[in-house]
């Protein structure tokens, strides 16, 4: 009796070993696993001309997207041209959108901002602005005001879909209070692609200009040249995201985005904001420049890669911080971070510190004012591995290559080279 009830236990782990291999899949309803490699799927151009759909501004490739999500998926091809965008493109599972590398180039119109006229609650889809000359039916907005209890900024994303004068509908109710005592605004700002809550998708070969000279400010935890929010499975590559007047490129509990190969430059926020709670970010081959801090390990952000990325001319190369953990940092090339080439940033307690991170084989060159840190490690953080690094400074003035905080442990760092700065304690 014994035997039997062995083995009629060990049956489904015995059979679950046994499965067959899955060789050349037919497409099954409802199955997005086991799936054929499709030689081709639907391409939709569009362009300036000799396109499917002809028009140079965010609601000809919205027309694109939609349609080929309507298929179930494939590309919108992006032709050269200038494209020109008072809202974001909004993007769909299974959709990919491709360009033409510098040839295509998005850039985003001027802001307008203007106070509210009237009060909105957060059960209306409408508002009325003090000044509407700067808006149109279609324009993608985003309305502020200082949260009474928190004190904090409440932030809604919206689009215009009807006007009266200066009093419009919104694409979808507010579900905040917007009140003039608490100084509500609206603006034209949105990011220039948008995804939210979509999987399996390509951004490839695109220009993105954010034009932050003639815009106001809008931070990585709503926009950016991309935002994404509760996505999957994304691949961003050849990509140029610059003069953003917040972040380059930011994703938001998104898991499994791969950003590789592209330039994000000139940024007032982030190069690179992997955001809370994103898992298994991979950053490889990119050119991070100009920006605040070039990568921004937000909360959570865990098992992530940042690989072989040129790091330039930021007031910090890297920051990483809270529950920011198991990460790997290798051969990368930061240099001239004005604070520092990488910042631990101080939490509140050791549970929340960003800690089992990896610095491996990377190259520091000019980084920190004078008697600073090129690694500054604060805060409790622990059990962090600086391994094989190269640190150089030719300028004048002392540096120190890795400064320990007094409550950090288990800091191991071993195999450094220095030329021209002091080891750290």
């Amino acid at each position: 009796m014994q035997r039997i009830l062995s083995c009629l236990i060990l049956a489904p782990a015995l059979l679950v070993a046994e499965q067959a291999q899955i060789v050349n899949p037919r497409q099954t309803s409802g199955d997005r696993v086991a799936v054929p490699r499709w030689e081709q799927q639907l391409t939709i151009t569009v362009g300036p001309k000799d396109a499917d759909i002809i028009g140079q501004d965010q609601r000809a490739i919205q027309a694109a997207v939609d349609y080929v999500a309507r298929f179930g998926g494939g590309t919108v091809h992006i032709l050269a041209g200038t494209y020109r965008f008072r809202n974001a493109v909004y993007l769909q599972t299974g959709v990919n959108l491709i360009g033409e590398g510098d040839q295509t180039q998005i850039i985003k119109e001027p802001s307008s901002t203007t106070p509210l006229k009237m009060d909105s609650d957060w059960y209306d889809q409408e508002i009325t602005l003090t000044d509407a000359s700067g808006f149109q039916i279609g324009d993608g907005v985003c309305l502020r005001a200082k949260n009474a209890a928190t004190g904090g900024n409440t932030v809604v994303k919206r689009s215009l879909v009807a006007r009266n004068g200066n009093r419009f509908k919104l694409d979808r109710a507010l579900r905040e209070n917007l009140w003039q005592m608490h100084h509500a605004t609206c603006a034209t700002l949105f990011p220039l692609l948008s995804g939210e809550l979509v999987n399996d998708i390509k951004i490839e070969n695109l220009s993105l200009d954010g034009n932050r000279e003639h815009n106001d400010e809008l931070d990585g935890n709503y926009a950016g040249c991309i935002f994404l929010q509760d996505c999957n499975r994304v691949h961003i590559s050849g990509v140029t995201a610059r003069n953003y007047h917040g972040d380059g490129i930011s994703w938001q509990i998104c898991h499994d985005v791969v950003v590789e190969n592209c330039l994000s430059e000139n940024h007032t926020g982030l190069g690179l904001h992997p955001g809370s709670g994103s898992q298994r970010p991979i950053m490889r081959n990119n050119t991070l420049r100009g920006n605040d801090i070039g990568i921004f390990f937000c909360w959570g952000v865990k098992f992530g890669l940042a690989e072989n990325n040129q790091i330039e001319a930021n007031r910090v190369g890297i920051s990483i911080g809270h529950r920011d953990t198991d990460n790997l940092i290798t051969t990368n090339s930061i240099r001239g971070s004005k604070l520092n080439g990488i910042l631990f940033r101080p939490e509140i307690s050791r549970d929340f510190a960003g800690n089992r991170n990896r610095i491996l084989k990377n190259i520091f060159t000019d980084n920190a004012a004078e008697g600073g840190a090129v690694i500054d490690i604060q805060g409790s953080t622990e059990s962090i591995t600086i391994s094989d690094n190269e640190f150089t400074d030719k300028r004048e003035g002392r540096r120190t290559a890795v400064l320990r905080g007094p409550d950090t442990k288990e800091i191991l760092v071993e195999g450094s080279r220095l030329d021209g700065l002091d080891a750290g304690k």
